[in-house]
């Protein structure tokens, strides 16, 4: 099976890691079984890092996992032997040494280990790091590994590309955590921050090589249109995965995967793309389909959350999902309404839902100090609501939610007894 080295400690990973930020959900809750059956084929079949952090699913992610990786196998292996187990410091919580001591030795309980292959400092820049440097985030690190707690040290970046470098020279690293797509190549720590890690031997992990799902399924027209002139049989999750694993700088690639056909498709792509495998007439599409989404994403959000939840009962990453894809399908309507438009008042509008619409945003700022991408989200909120949200937006919502619809359902049922009649 294709696997990649940690050069550090030799580890033998299977490219493609399974992030457990995106796992299958019901009622606002992990979905246990569906999760269950997905993780344990994905380790049956090969898949050996999972990676999983004390803020995912509200902290159920961690409990869920340990829970999961108790099991054993046929031959009475117990799972948390077959993985490399990954976790993360939760950056932005932590105020004192102590802290840092307490989520650790919580992590551990709640993961039900003894120890943890892969630690990263969570969702930091250079100015993070050196508060927590302060605090004594170092000798923590040091004396975790010393006493077996864990084993390699690292950290999740979401930072500028020219302090990359600086904070990559400031501590023995062992891997780092990126942010890396086609569609994000200088994007944070860039190529070159990743070409930088590389040479000193530090193992590079990938996260968010979909873009929140950007890069999957559905895709802009033009960009589909320069994909099908090489391969139409060839999937958009392809073309992304492809694109990030023909680079020999690449330890493993984590994907938040919510199924089990995600998995089983994304893992036969990591068992068969080699490195250096691309042709060049493939490498220039990719850079193409790079330019196009470059000129018409409007707001660079990856959908990961970490904003929420907004204190006013915004769904931040919704709202800028279907802004952004009004622009990147130019979808047409019916009539007056897009289907950008209605699926605001869907999906954020309060039609379908309760109310979790851009204007309901009154500045408080506390998304923006916890967005990775560094995003401005309350004035990218307002143009949201400007774009959306027009003259006499709520008394539309009541329209279409008490008259409209009940009017829709009507007719749909006389329809369908016509039709069966």
């Amino acid at each position: 099976m294709n696997k990649r080295i940690v050069k550090r400690n030799g580890d033998e990973l299977f490219p493609l890691g399974l992030g457990a930020m995106r796992l299958a959900t019901k009622n606002n809750s992990i979905d246990k079984e569906v999760s269950k059956e997905y993780i344990l084929y994905a380790i049956e079949n090969g898949v050996n890092f999972i990676d999983t952090a004390y803020a995912y699913h509200g902290g159920e992610s961690e409990t869920f996992l340990g829970d999961i990786l108790s099991l054993t196998d046929s031959e009475g292996v117990k799972y948390r032997d077959r993985v490399k187990l990954s976790t993360k410091l939760p950056s932005w919580m932590v105020r004192s040494r102590e802290d840092m001591d307490a989520f650790l030795n919580e992590q551990l309980r709640k993961l039900k280990t003894d120890s943890i292959d892969y630690y990263f400092v969570h969702n930091v820049d250079l100015s993070s790091v050196m508060r927590l440097k302060d605090l004594g985030l170092y000798e923590f690190l040091e004396k975790a590994r010393a006493d077996g707690k864990i084993r390699n040290i690292g950290f999740s970046y979401h930072g500028s590309p020219n302090e990359f470098k600086t904070l990559l020279d400031d501590f023995d690293w062992d891997m780092v955590l990126v942010q890396y797509n086609y569609s994000d190549v200088n994007a944070q720590a860039g190529i070159r921050g990743i070409q930088y890690a590389y040479e000193k031997d530090i193992a590079v992990f990938v996260m968010e090589p979909l873009k929140g799902g950007i890069l999957a399924g559905e895709l802009p027209e033009k960009v589909q249109n320069l994909f099908d002139s090489v391969d139409s049989n060839r999937s958009a999750v392809d073309w992304a995965f492809s694109w990030i694993l023909n680079q020999k700088e690449i330890t493993c690639v984590l994907s938040g995967m919510g199924s089990l056909d995600q998995i089983k498709e994304n893992m036969a792509i990591a068992g068969r793309v080699e490195i250096d495998s691309l042709s060049e007439d493939e490498r220039d599409v990719l850079k193409q389909a790079q330019d196009i989404f470059d000129s018409m994403m409007k707001i660079n959000c990856t959908g990961c959350g970490y904003c929420l939840p907004c204190p006013k009962g915004v769904n931040i990453p919704d709202c800028f999902k279907i802004y952004n894809e009004k622009y990147l399908f130019n979808k047409k309507g019916i009539g007056p309404i897009s289907n950008a438009m209605m699926n605001y008042y869907m999906v954020v509008g309060g039609v379908a839902n309760k109310q979790a619409s851009a204007g309901l945003c009154n500045h408080c700022g506390r998304c923006k100090r916890l967005c990775p991408q560094s995003l401005d989200i309350p004035n990218e909120l307002d143009t949201v609501k400007s774009e959306f949200e027009l003259f006499g937006f709520n008394y539309q919502i009541k329209f279409v939610k008490n008259i409209a619809m009940p009017s829709i359902n009507r007719i749909s049922k006389v329809f369908d007894f016509f039709k069966n009649s």
